[in-house]
């Protein structure tokens, strides 16, 4: 899933030049980040899956897009008015968000791409 989100930083002008540099902008900025969910479990010895792939887009529809697409996290999304925006905080509120969708255990990774090189994978709090 490819979702556009942006974001601005609460703290004063000069502490988010120091701790974000080129991505302080008072104004916000954003990104248009690429997610990868990985799930796992038993094949079913039936369907021949782990789950069924349309279900789990639109898992992934009701707990990315829905929520996040062309929105700005601190001024639309709840969760984000008291968590900082980071890409690390996107991947573990997918997370949650999934997990609250997903057959108990199926969820095993969220792999969140701010830009090609800068990538975030969470696994959940046992992998802390």
């Amino acid at each position: 899933f490819h979702v556009c989100i942006s974001h601005s930083k609460s703290l004063s002008d000069e502490e988010n030049l120091k701790l974000f540099g080129k991505c302080n902008n008072p104004n916000g900025h954003g990104h248009n980040y690429k997610v990868i969910v990985t799930v796992r479990g038993e094949i079913d010895p039936v369907s021949g899956m782990v789950i069924n792939l349309t279900d789990l887009k639109e898992y992934m529809q009701e707990a990315i897009m829905e929520p996040l697409d062309h929105k700005n996290l601190d001024k639309d999304v709840p969760y984000f008015a008291e968590v900082v925006s980071t890409t690390e905080n996107v991947a573990v509120f997918i997370w949650e968000n999934l997990k609250k969708l997903l057959p108990l255990g199926t969820l095993y990774k969220v792999k969140v791409y701010e830009t090609d090189q800068n990538i975030v994978v969470y696994k959940g709090e046992e992998s802390i």
